[in-house]
């Protein structure tokens, strides 16, 4: 269930970013801060449970941000 979360949030956050580049980078910067939140929370956890439980954190951190500029990205391309 929550990778379906995660995945909607970034097809959301791709299509923000393609269609208003400027308003998607205060929704984007909220959800990596919110998994920032929970990737240091799972990291305290003693020893490689610590990475095993902030790794999904991270993980999902980086596909939003992908997403993000992705969707910034391809903007920049269209000839218009």
């Amino acid at each position: 269930m929550v990778i379906v979360g995660i995945v909607a949030l970034c097809v959301v956050l791709a299509v923000l970013a393609f269609l208003v580049p400027r308003l998607s980078h205060g929704p984007e910067r909220g959800t990596q801060r919110a998994l920032g939140l929970g990737s240091r929370a799972g990291g305290k956890a003693p020893g490689p449970l610590g990475r095993l439980f902030s790794k999904p954190f991270r993980s999902s951190s980086k596909a939003v941000g992908r997403s993000g500029s992705a969707g910034r990205r391809t903007r920049g391309r269209l000839p218009f």
